[in-house]
């Protein structure tokens, strides 16, 4: 038979969930999400009794997760999502793998039955210790709360392990965390007539702050890359905005060329090219304008074009977040380091001759690609990229997604300063993206937030748009609907597999009416046909909505051969 408990276990939930969540308030969280449940009941009542903290509720917890981090992407705090036991908790795991890739503070926690439930056929009851394996920076496994002398120590000392893991503490670079937390009935408040037996010591001020690495010396592998270099080109990867500031004023320092992809922070400014796929495919110009080297900060992944060009060339990668980011397996290093090195880079400005042969060349297929794009005013696939990230207002926060969408992008979009493009490219799923989009806008403290996707990718996270106890926030959806899976009309799948076979396995379309879908989940419904249509939609990109421009696989596929077929010497 089990040991009596001691006196005032009852209360011993209710006084960790307490505390757990005062320190959380205190190393800096202000935002948590959770999904229903019964066994994380203590925290969710603590998280909801927090005035510090604002609690938001979804009843998927897949869609939480992602929810939780668009937040803490947008906002670089750390987020919690809370999920009961069971198989809720592996709902949480594609969020905590794009947060991984991402570097993105994701705290998971997962409410567990106590260790005496565990091996028995107890309901509910599967080992979650460990559940998201090498995807996170720590993952702790916490045993039933019980009183003690140093319990409380031992919470806040385990909640701020926690977040600074998530920060990326001890060199490591921030990412998600898993807190397994057990929790015996029980799990509501109870008067025992003993109290907790401890003090809580609830209240203290706030201590925790970003892991930042300031005022770095130049690593002497990046420093010596640079020696007898004369004209070079630089990349940004899926940086961040602060990082992509750096990349800038280091590009427009030194001459050099910038190729940015759009999600980087960095595609403005002077030394920022565009459509620039039809220049790397052209062999004339790449042989006559060999870069010296060629500088990639963060991780690229959008371009094959660019891929491929890069794995002919010197090419160092400076990693800002200790990711090992060499893509091509052809650099010459990979240099660990925060992007205000590049300020302490000597090297002499490039020939003036140097970036004006390669923006000529970028403007020349630019130009020819607009001109594509604007023979009809009917909108097509890329058009609605280019004008989408043209025409929302200035402060606009773009969302996009995987696959078709953020590739559109990186070849039509016009360098813009005064957005911010953000997409889930840790991973590159199309899972959660609708949450993810509703998580960025509850962090943002002002400006629209506009979310450009597939029509699969909408479905898929269909649940991010469900009613529930919490007003959802406002974002434009901005849908390109071809019925199915538009990315593998431009994949060797489509010539290698006989056309039925080929919709079934890869084109699965779904002839679902989209507008009847935004009516079952309360969402406002526009159908856009011509770019007349989206300019005035966008001018005030407000409240909750879809926005459905329907577009033609086949005469998609049709249009990309033509605009990979524009070369600079056309």
């Amino acid at each position: 038979m089990p040991a009596e408990p001691p006196i005032g276990a009852e209360n011993a939930g209710r006084a960790f969930a307490l505390v757990f969540v005062d320190e959380l308030a205190r190393r800096g969280v202000r935002h948590a999400v959770l999904a229903p449940g019964s066994r994380s009941t203590p925290l969710a009542l603590a998280l909801l009794e927090d005035s510090r903290i604002a609690v938001h509720v979804r009843i998927d917890e897949r869609s939480a997760a992602y929810l939780a981090l668009g937040i803490a992407k947008a906002s670089g705090r750390v987020v919690p999502v809370l999920c009961t036991s069971g198989t809720a908790t592996s709902y949480l795991h594609g969020a905590v793998m794009e947060a991984d890739l991402a570097r993105v503070p994701l705290l998971a926690l997962t409410a567990d039955r106590p260790a005496e439930l565990h091996g028995i056929g107890a309901n509910q009851t599967v080992e979650q210790s460990g559940l998201y394996g090498g995807a996170v920076r720590w993952a702790g496994d916490v045993d039933a709360p019980a009183p003690g002398p140093d319990r409380v120590r031992e919470w806040r000392s385990l909640v701020a392990t926690a977040v600074e893991r998530c920060l990326g503490a001890g060199g490591h670079p921030a990412g998600p965390v898993q807190l397994n937390l057990a929790l015996r009935e029980p799990l509501i408040p109870v008067d025992d007539g003993v109290g907790f037996g401890f003090e809580l010591g609830l209240g203290a001020p706030a201590e925790s702050e970003p892991v930042a690495d300031q005022g770095a010396e130049l690593p002497e592998r990046l420093g010596g890359a640079f020696t007898g270099v004369r004209s070079g080109v630089v990349i940004a990867g899926g940086c961040g905005a602060p990082i992509g500031a750096a990349v800038k004023e280091f590009a427009e320092r030194v001459n050099w060329p910038l190729i940015a992809e759009p999600h980087s922070g960095a595609r403005g400014g002077s030394m920022a090219l565009r459509a620039t796929d039809g220049v790397l495919r052209d062999q004339r110009f790449t042989e006559g304008h060999r870069p010296d080297l060629v500088l990639v900060v963060g991780r690229v992944g959008l371009s094959r074009p660019l891929l491929e060009w890069l794995a002919g060339v010197p090419h160092v990668v400076l990693s800002p977040d200790g990711g090992p980011w060499d893509v091509t397996r052809a650099a010459q290093a990979v240099v660990y380091a925060p992007a205000d090195v590049l300020a302490k880079v000597d090297v002499p400005p490039a020939p003036a001759e140097w970036a004006l042969a390669w923006h000529s060349a970028a403007g020349s297929v630019a130009a020819a690609v607009d001109a594509a794009l604007d023979e009809t005013d009917r909108l097509s696939e890329p058009r609605v990229a280019r004008d989408v990230a043209h025409l929302v207002p200035d402060g606009t926060a773009l969302v996009v997604s995987s696959s078709m969408p953020i590739r559109d992008l990186d070849v039509v979009m016009h360098p813009r300063e005064t957005i911010q493009v953000l997409a889930n490219r840790g991973v590159s799923g199309i899972d959660g993206f609708v949450s993810t989009a509703q998580g960025i806008a509850i962090a943002r403290a002002g400006g629209p937030t506009v979310a450009l996707c597939g029509d699969l990718s909408l479905l898929h996270d269909s649940n991010g748009l469900l009613p529930g106890p919490d007003r959802r926030p406002d974002v434009t959806y901005i849908v390109i609907n071809n019925d199915g899976g538009g990315i593998f009309s431009l994949l060797p799948q489509r010539s290698a597999v006989a056309p039925a076979d080929f919709e079934r396995l890869f084109g699965t379309p779904h002839g679902l009416s989209l507008e009847r879908f935004a009516a079952a989940y309360d969402v406002e419904h526009r159908l856009v046909t011509h770019a007349a249509g989206l300019a005035d939609l966008l001018s005030n990109p407000s409240g909750l909505r879809i926005v459905e421009i329907r577009t033609d696989r086949g005469e998609n596929a049709a249009l990309h051969a033509r605009l990979r077929a524009i070369n600079p010497h056309l």
